[in-house]
């Protein structure tokens, strides 16, 4: 990275002045062309050498740019949605010496974040909430009698999301001045499914549309020369905009939205003009651009679009992406392990079905969806949808797996309980990406589903310690009708590279006695419990047995096994990689109370605040439940032992 530094300090680039969206309207408008230019490359330096979200930023660099440039930030108020597209925000709003530290340990966050930058309007992460956002603030500026401007700039994938649809049909309610910009790439993480998918497309590509845009734009970029007039003008065309275009855009026009394009996004110059114009125009409006992940780095245009979304480190001049370590002798990852397990299973059983709310890579339903298309669905981005879908088909004697990351299942907590549970019906969640995450930091984590689950009647709650406990618990849920099944499990790898083992049933509600010990027993559940393994065999190893219990379900408990535990030993520790608050070690705590036991007890998890970005062991590290944190605490209860041992 110094070297990096080093050589960009060496120019003098037009970048460098830039410090505020201010600075910008000094430039003319030549040099804002070439500053986009400087714009892209400085964000394919850092990432090429840093990591992070890739494509989206590099396609609305111009569009940033207009933006900042023609309306008054951060008095104006900009909300971009998701925030995988903001990287050229962060630079242009002051943050450009310290970019390099994106998405790194104590350093900027990898999306925006109000307590981060002025500029930085609203806190974003989830998709599809920068509408609602912008018109919340649209509202608030009207009653507070403040004169601002409201833009939300939203992908058309997240446009997909349903609460999208809620905000634009209450903002033509509410006559917000408001501008909705949407980035139509036609690219999500992974292609966009739907019917507005269909729609969009069908605008952008009919002929008819087309040749009559070009003449309207034409008068629109003229406005601005007619003065105070100009509304008038916008007015006395709408009718002559509607009849001729309408057959194509008429479902903005139907939320009362006026519609603006398609236009290129990458016209630097038009973007400046069309945005002036639109500046002026009251009510709610939405700015159709067109524009092209990877823009500018040829790599990037031309591959794997879901490739480059995120790339990791890759080599600027050839576009190789360069692999973190050889992989060939690692653990596969959990997700890949669910992935191949689910074509397995649902070989052999032909009810079983694939859900994904628009993760199919991610979460590796991929390569069902590959092999058995028929029974696998991608329903976009749409949570909420996902398990009502899903409990539909339940109905109707299929299984379904639906894999949603653990943070985004927090969106459908209403539809489990009203669609799922209340039915007990057979819907089997498999909650990827649960516990701390690493550099998409806080709303990312999958943090608070063990206590956010726990509390409802009729669910099953798992989650594997390695490999093979994945597959097996996968293999049981099918098995026999249990209702609403959970296996939650982490981002990243296991621990075993031998992992596709021949299927074993688990009762729900059965722990596994991993070792014996004295005095002190571990509890675990999931991945977090191969530190309990490792933390018991350094101590065996000096002649002090540490017992260790992998509970396996958090719902229903193993009473059998914990009425043994709590007979046995006086001091008992708990781990999980999830919330203290309701989670894991509070449900112990529970069954200690209920059951008149007196012992102690040790909760090592995630601390009741949102945790910040960073590698995942160093955040384990942080919250006081990696492997060095587990033999503290041994420690300090050794001490109260009076033992001698070391």
């Amino acid at each position: 990275m110094v070297n990096l530094w080093l050589n960009y300090n060496n120019f003098k680039l037009l970048l460098k002045k830039i410090n505020t969206p201010e600075d910008l309207k000094k430039l003319s408008i030549d040099e804002l062309i070439k500053l986009s230019s400087e714009l892209r490359e400085f964000i394919i330096d850092v990432v090429s050498e840093n990591g992070g979200h890739f494509g989206a930023s590099l396609g609305v660099v111009e569009l940033t740019i207009a933006v900042h440039y023609i309306f008054e930030t951060p008095n104006d108020q900009i909300v971009w949605d998701v925030g995988h597209q903001a990287y050229g925000h962060k630079i242009l709003t002051g943050r450009r010496e310290t970019f390099h530290t994106n998405r790194k340990y104590k350093g900027l966050s990898g999306f925006p974040k109000r307590d981060e930058s002025i500029y930085d309007t609203f806190g974003v992460g989830h998709s599809s909430t920068s509408i609602g956002a912008a018109l919340g603030m649209s509202i608030a500026s009207k009653i507070n009698k403040d004169d601002k401007n409201h833009v939300a700039i939203i992908g058309d994938g997240a446009l997909t999301g349903g609460q999208s649809f809620e905000a634009l049909n209450h903002a033509g309610a509410e006559n917000p001045n408001l501008l909705v910009i949407l980035n139509d790439n036609c690219m999500s993480i992974d292609p966009n499914v739907g019917a507005l998918k269909e729609y969009l497309t069908d605008i952008t590509t009919s002929k008819t549309y087309n040749k009559i845009k070009d003449d309207v734009w034409n008068l629109l970029g003229k406005l601005s020369n007619f003065g105070p007039n100009a509304r008038k003008i916008v007015q006395k065309i709408e009718n002559a905009f509607k009849s001729s275009m309408l057959e194509k855009s008429n479902y903005f026009e139907s939320l009362k939205f006026r519609y603006f394009g398609p236009i290129d996004g990458h016209n630097l110059e038009h973007l400046l003009k069309v945005l002036a114009d639109l500046k002026n125009i009251p009510g709610p409006k939405i700015l159709h651009c067109i524009t092209k992940k990877g823009k500018g780095y040829i790599p990037a245009e031309e591959g794997d679009t879901t490739k480059w979304h995120a790339p990791g480190l890759f080599n600027k001049k050839s576009g190789k992406i360069i692999p973190i370590s050889n992989t060939d002798n690692l653990p596969p990852k959990y997700q890949d392990v669910f992935g191949h397990t689910i074509i397995e299973l649902a070989k052999k059983n032909l009810k079983i079905v694939g859900v994904t709310p628009a993760m199919p890579s991610g979460s590796s339903l991929k390569y069902m969806m590959k092999e058995i298309p028929e029974r696998s669905f991608d329903v976009g981005i749409a949570e909420q949808h996902a398990v009502t879908f899903s409990a539909g088909m339940a109905t109707q004697g299929l299984i379904p797996f639906c894999n949603i990351y653990s943070t985004f299942m927090q969106r459908a907590y209403d539809q489990v309980i009203h669609d799922v549970a209340i039915q007990k019906l057979n819907v089997i969640f498999c909650l990827d990406r649960a516990g701390l995450v690493g550099d998409d930091g806080p709303t990312h984590h999958g943090s608070f589903d063990l206590a956010y689950f726990r509390c409802i009647p009729n669910m099953i709650i798992s989650a594997p310690i390695n490999e093979h406990e994945l597959r097996n618990l996968m293999y049981s849920a099918q098995k026999k009708p249990n209702g609403p099944y959970v296996i939650r499990y982490p981002r990243g790898r296991g621990v075993k590279q031998d992992w596709k083992s021949k299927f074993e049933y688990i009762r729900p509600g059965t722990s596994k006695k991993i070792r014996e010990g004295t005095e002190i027993a571990i509890l675990s559940i999931g991945h977090v419990g191969n530190y309990a393994i490792d933390v018991c065999n350094d101590y065996s190893k000096i002649g002090f047995e540490i017992a260790h219990y992998d509970l396996r379900f958090v719902k229903p408990l193993d009473e059998k096994c914990l009425h043994e535990i709590f007979k046995k030993y006086d001091y008992i520790i708990t781990i999980e990689d999830g919330c203290l608050n309701g989670g894991f070690g509070s449900a112990i705590i529970e069954f200690m109370v209920d059951n008149n036991y007196k012992k102690n007890i040790s909760r090592l998890g995630i601390p009741d605040e949102f945790i910040e970005h960073g590698p995942q062991k160093q955040l384990h590290k942080d919250c006081g439940y990696y492997k060095s944190s587990l033999s503290e605490k041994i420690e300090s209860i050794k001490q109260n032992l009076n033992t001698n041992i070391i």
